[in-house]
């Protein structure tokens, strides 16, 4: 019985007792949520201010840990790549500055936030409206190239942005009409109008393209019991694939996917890893503490994991195995 329990859990990837993952803090004084990559992946940006700091702005810190440093003295939505930076105003007008020469363009947004491209080339943002039923109400989505004006592309009841996959196909969700139970998840090539029909459910949660836009992870919940779960499936179409598990979940490269189970045990969270291309899980091994709030990241070279402690409330940054 003993061999038949070991045999089923190296099947679905589970170990009693997993290594634990060694980490160590970067920040101290239980500092700071919402810490993001930079490009290169040798370090952390973060919002912070008085006390801690003499002026507000947007501080780095090695991911090694040491000393933390200012890297942006004003506050704006920085562009993944570090290209650009994204101010929105009170008004209709979002301010996008070129990092690398301060040329300056102006969106109509109101405020809506903008996803870019991977070169960094082009943006997709969407306008809602904002009254009526919120499941109703009609989502226009906008692209434009760099320094160019803006052109609708899509107007969807209970519509939104996933993602890019490429220079020119975005990953939207929204339905056919208003009065729709369903929505579709669906891929939309921004320059001849064709769309691509992935799924279609109740409606589509934490939504996440693999770097290279080639994979798509979601969860469907509060629909019927063969649509609830969490799901893979490719972007270019194919069959979805179940996971049969539930928790936090993010890419690190291209065809593999780490989880972090729920858990009501108040123990150690786990750390597991799905490959898409061998439809196989593997536990990497327990972080000896619990994240909080779900903030945790992984660097874009795939290498390391940095998370908000629940223990200390300090971000602390370990090496994937």
């Amino acid at each position: 019985m003993r061999r038949a329990l070991l045999t089923l859990a190296a099947l679905l990837g589970v170990t009693a007792g997993a290594a634990p993952l060694p980490s160590r803090a970067v920040l101290s004084g239980e500092c700071c949520p919402g810490a993001v990559w930079t490009p290169d992946s040798r370090a952390l940006l973060f919002l912070d201010g008085a006390p801690a700091r003499a002026t507000t702005g947007i501080y780095q810190v090695p991911a090694t840990g040491g000393a933390v440093t200012r890297r942006f003295s004003s506050v704006a939505f920085f562009s993944p790549a570090l290209k650009w930076a994204v101010r929105p105003s009170a008004g209709e007008a979002t301010t996008l500055e070129r990092l690398a020469d301060g040329r300056r363009f102006t969106l109509p947004t109101y405020g809506a936030s903008v996803t870019w491209t991977a070169a960094e080339t082009r943006l997709a943002y969407a306008r809602s409206d904002t009254s009526g039923n919120f499941d109703r109400r009609v989502t226009r989505v906008f692209v434009a190239d760099v320094f160019g004006s803006p052109r609708l592309v899509a107007t969807l009841p209970g519509g939104s942005i996933h993602g890019w996959l490429d220079d020119t196909t975005l990953l939207l969700s929204g339905k056919a009409s208003a009065g729709a139970r369903d929505r579709d998840l669906f891929t939309l090539n921004t320059r001849s109008g064709a769309r691509r029909i992935l799924r279609t459910a109740l409606g589509f949660r934490s939504v996440a393209v693999s770097p290279g836009g080639r994979q798509v992870a979601y969860t469907i919940a509060f629909d019927s019991a063969a649509r609830n779960g969490l799901w893979v499936q490719g972007a270019a179409g194919g069959a979805p694939r179940e996971l049969s598990t539930f928790g936090s979940y993010r890419w690190r490269d291209a065809t593999r996917l780490l989880l972090i189970p729920l858990s009501t045990s108040g123990g150690p969270h786990t750390l597991r890893q799905y490959d898409v291309s061998t439809n196989a899980w593997k536990t990497l091994g327990d972080l000896g503490d619990q994240v909080r709030l779900a903030d945790w990241s992984v660097s874009p070279d795939g290498r390391l994991l940095n998370y908000l402690s629940a223990r200390d409330g300090n971000v602390r940054v370990l090496t994937l195995p």
